[in-house]
C-alpha cells in the first residue's frame, strides 16, 4: 500500500514493506536506469535481469565526482533523456549518488529509490539530501531534492552482512535518543537477532523511523531548525569517520557516544551511561583513539558550523534532543579532553 507524504516543493510515495515486483507498476522499465553497486548486483543479479542497469564500484570512497561523470557517461551513451527515471537500488552511497545525479542531469529528472540496506531504510534515503564527498569532507557538495518514490523490500536484508545491520541500527538508535523516548526502551529489551528473525517487528522498526525522519524533514526541509537534530551524533562522527575508515553507523556511534559526554558537561544530562550501553547491546563501538587537532580542523569545516560557532546537538533527557551552539574555541578544548 503507498502512502504519500508532502514536502515543500513535492511529494514522496512511500510502499512500506512492499516488493521489488511492485516497480512495474510504478515506472517504465523501458525508461528506467538503476544504479547499484557490484555487491548488490551480485547478491541478486536476477533481479537486475532485462533492466537498464548501471553498476558502480561499492563504498564510500566512490561518493565521489569522478563517479558522477562516469555515470553521466553511461546515461549520454544510452540517450537517456528528460523523461527517463533514475533508481537508486543500495544503501546511503547508491541514493545519494543516484539523487544527485538526477538533480544534475539534463537539470534535473526523476528519481526513486529502493533502499538495501537498514541505514538506508530508516535514514539515507529519506528527506531529499543528495550528494558527494570530497576528500575528506562528507557531504561536502549536493542538493536537497526528494524522491518521486522510495520502495521498502524488506527481503533484500537478507544478503546483508552483520556489520550492515550493525551499522544500521546505529542511526535507529539517534533517532530513538533525539526524538522517541519510548522506542530506546524498546531498544532495550531487545536485541539485533530478535530484529534479524522476526520480519513483523523489524517492519513496525522500519516504518516507525521512516516516520520519526518523515515528520522531521516536512517541519524543516532545508535545515534551518528542527532538521539539525538529526545531526546527533555526526559532527564528531563524520570527522573522524573518512580519516579512520570507519563505517557510517561506527562513527555515528562513537560520535554520540562523545556527544553525550559534552551534553553531560554544558547540560547535565545524566543518560550518557544508558546510551553507551545501548550502543554497545546493538554490537557497535563506543570509542576510539583519535588525534584530536586533525578532527578539531576537519570539523571546523562541517556545514553546521556558523562563523565562530557550532551548532551541536546535544541531548537534555532521553527522547529530546536540542542545537546548542558551541563557540569554536570552547569545543576545540573539549575535545581534546574527550580521550
Amino acid at each position: 500500500m503507498v502512502q504519500t507524504y508532502k514536502f515543500s516543493n513535492a511529494a514522496t510515495d512511500f510502499y512500506f514493506n512492499s516488493s521489488l515486483k511492485e516497480l512495474g507498476k510504478i515506472i517504465d522499465r523501458k525508461h528506467t536506469f538503476f544504479i547499484t553497486d557490484q555487491h548488490i548486483f551480485k547478491a541478486h543479479e536476477k533481479k537486475f535481469k532485462g533492466l537498464n542497469t548501471i553498476v558502480i564500484p561499492a563504498g564510500e570512497e566512490h561518493k565521489k565526482q569522478s563517479t558522477v561523470d562516469d555515470i553521466i557517461l553511461k546515461l549520454i551513451q544510452s540517450k537517456a533523456d528528460r523523461k527517463s527515471v533514475l533508481v537508486g537500488v543500495g544503501g546511503g552511497v547508491i541514493t545519494d549518488l543516484t539523487g544527485y545525479v538526477a538533480s544534475v542531469y539534463m537539470r534535473g529528472i526523476r528519481f526513486g529509490f529502493v533502499p538495501t540496506t537498514v541505514l538506508g531504510l530508516v535514514d539515507a534515503s529519506i528527506g531529499g539530501k543528495n550528494g558527494i564527498d570530497v576528500g575528506v569532507y562528507k557531504n561536502m557538495v549536493g542538493v536537497i531534492r526528494q524522491p518521486s518514490f522510495i520502495l521498502h523490500d524488506l527481503a533484500l536484508l537478507q544478503s546483508l552482512p552483520q556489520k550492515e545491520w550493525q551499522n544500521g541500527f546505529a542511526e535507529v538508535i539517534k533517532h530513538a535518543c533525539i526524538k522517541d523516548a519510548a522506542m530506546f526502551k524498546e531498544l532495550e529489551q531487545h536485541q539485533l537477532s530478535d530484529y534479524q528473525k522476526n520480519k513483523t517487528l523489524l517492519a513496525d522498526l522500519v516504518r516507525r523511523n521512516a516516520l520519526i525522519k518523515i515528520k522531521v524533514v516536512q517541519k524543516d526541509e532545508f535545515e534551518k531548525g528542527d532538521r539539525r537534530l538529526l545531526n546527533f551524533g555526526h559532527t564528531i562522527g563524520h570527522a573522524i569517520e573518512t580519516q579512520y575508515a570507519l563505517m557510517h553507523g561506527e562513527a555515528v556511534s562513537i560520535g554520540m557516544v562523545y556527544a553525550c559526554d559534552i551534553a553531560q558537561q554544558l547540560k547535565g544530562f545524566a543518560g550518557k551511561e544508558r546510551v553507551r550501553s545501548l550502543i554497545a547491546q546493538y554490537q557497535l563501538p563506543t570509542h576510539i583513539n583519535f588525534d584530536a587537532a586533525k578532527v578539531f580542523e576537519v570539523l571546523t569545516m562541517d556545514k553546521k558550523r556558523v562563523q565562530k560557532e557550532m551548532n551541536f546537538v546535544l541531548l537534555e533527557k532521553i527522547g529530546k534532543g536540542v542545537v546548542h551552539p558551541i563557540p569554536l574555541k570552547r569545543l576545540e578544548s573539549i575535545i581534546k579532553k574527550l580521550q
